[in-house]
């Protein structure tokens, strides 16, 4: 059977991490001895860097179990296992240089800690990338497959069988479809209707399937009780697929209330107290950072608006922020001074007779957004987030945009998803929005990274800037 594969693959898979955990080591321990002048780096004996090595060994694989690495592979992309087996290795490394510092070892080599650490990342990616490869060929020819079983036609059911048919490598084989409204001999792709639900029983016994994917329409929801309860008998692994694509189209999350499941329809992962405040560091620092980097550019900014269009230097617009509540936020004035209700009537357009020689440059190369750093440091904005909107806007589109309203449980950015993938100025909102939502979705520490290292190659630069 498909567990017992799966026990006796983990354990391997154990087995040679730890080997590889090994080599990376001893490479790196004999490239220390072996330095340019022939001379070790350290003067530790080397009774103690194997002594090291027994250790090291047991708690490398206890971080990557930690870090969800011997999780089934068949759904696990190359880039999470990629980022876990780094995650591991930086926390591995942190946990070395603790422990050396804590008992007073200046003489063991730093730069073997760094080469082991390069090592063991490489090797254990390469390894693991093999395993990977050998497994998916594996599943092309019909071995270790996991036979699973579907209990309802529903639109849960055909999402399902799309994506495994879509994805073969995951060796997932759908011996077909139990339901009570199709007629027997249905198909979806090949995956046919076999019969009712109440054949499950008989099913189960004889055909012994891996798994039961229970995907009951809504209003065959009466019906989960008597399904569980036939699949728990035969002590069946079972899980439930539900059919909500319509109405909770986005990336739920349980949580266990005192044994009660509550489905929260949003995950967002920055309404968690410690997500907040890393980001808010961030924000502080990289605002600061930027102001001092920045300052100069900002300065000859200014005087060039000074000296050439009458009024103020800083243009303020009221926008939504954080929990729909307003702010002013703050731009280089870029356009003649006007009256507020000519402000409201609209965005501005190609070729804008409003806006001066340097506003159009200053739009166009996104200076003059340079001053809502200061945003940023007050707390009404955040580095990368989605883009604020003035009120008018906002309650137009919260009419005409599902789910528009979701971008302000988040504070707003100067840089965000959707402008580094081309969603900016005279774009889609509806667009924008879904980038907005997955980024609201997905954020990590990482993806805020990334964001901001692309903004400097795509996003200063915007050809919908008018």
């Amino acid at each position: 059977m498909i567990k017992d594969n799966q026990k006796h693959f983990n354990r391997l898979q154990v087995a040679l991490d730890g080997l590889v955990t090994i080599v990376a080591y001893l490479i790196s321990w004999y490239a220390m001895l072996r330095s340019v002048e022939g001379k070790a780096i350290g003067v530790l004996p080397p009774e103690f860097y194997m002594m090291v090595l027994v250790i090291l060994v047991p708690f490398f694989l206890l971080l990557n179990y930690a870090c969800g690495l011997y999780t089934p592979k068949r759904v696990q992309g190359r880039r999470l296992e990629g980022s876990n087996i780094v995650k591991a290795n930086v926390i591995g490394g942190l946990g070395m240089m603790a422990a050396y510092f804590m008992l007073r070892l200046p003489d063991v080599s730093r730069l073997q800690i760094g080469l082991f650490l390069v090592l063991n990342v490489v090797l254990t990616f390469v390894e693991r990338n093999i395993v990977r490869m050998t497994l998916m060929n594996m599943r092309r020819i019909g071995l270790n497959l996991k036979h699973i079983l579907l209990v309802g036609y529903s639109r849960a059911a055909e999402e399902y069988i799309d994506r495994i048919t879509q994805n073969p490598q995951w060796g997932y084989n759908v011996m077909g479809i139990l339901d009570d409204s199709m007629p027997k001999g249905t198909t979806y792709k090949n995956i046919e209707v076999i019969g009712r639900t109440d054949a499950l029983n008989e099913l189960l016994e004889d055909n012994h399937p891996d798994e039961i994917a229970i995907t009951l329409g809504l209003p065959e929801y009466y019906k989960l009780e008597r399904i569980v309860a036939m699949c728990e008998k035969e002590g069946v692994h079972t899980k439930f697929i539900p059919d909500y694509s319509k109405i909770i189209p986005t990336k739920p999350y349980t949580e266990d209330l005192l044994g009660l499941a509550v489905i929260n329809i949003r995950h967002v992962p920055l309404s968690n107290t410690f997500n907040m405040m890393v980001k808010r560091a961030m924000d502080l620092v990289g605002s600061i950072i930027c102001i001092i980097l920045f300052s100069p550019v900002m300065l000859v900014t200014a005087l060039l608006i000074k000296g050439t269009s009458k009024g103020p230097l800083i243009f303020t617009q009221e926008r939504v922020g954080l929990h729909n509540k307003p702010f002013q936020m703050y731009k280089f004035r870029s356009m003649e001074v006007q009256a507020k209700s000519e402000e409201k009537k609209g965005w501005t357009i190609k070729n804008d007779p409003r806006v001066t020689p340097v506003g159009r440059f200053i739009r166009k190369t996104s200076i003059d957004e340079l001053p809502q750093l200061f945003n940023v440091l007050k707390g009404d904005m955040s580095l990368v987030g989605p883009r604020p909107e003035r009120p008018q806007f906002v309650e137009k589109f919260r009419e005409e945009i599902p789910r528009y309203m979701v971008k302000h449980q988040v504070r707003p950015g100067m840089t965000g998803w959707a402008q580094i993938n081309g969603y900016r100025g005279n774009t889609s909102i509806r667009k924008r929005i879904e980038y907005d939502l997955y980024y609201i979705e997905n954020w990590t520490v990482g993806l805020d990274i990334k964001i901001l290292f692309l903004t400097v190659f795509k996003g200063f630069v915007n050809k919908n800037a008018y």
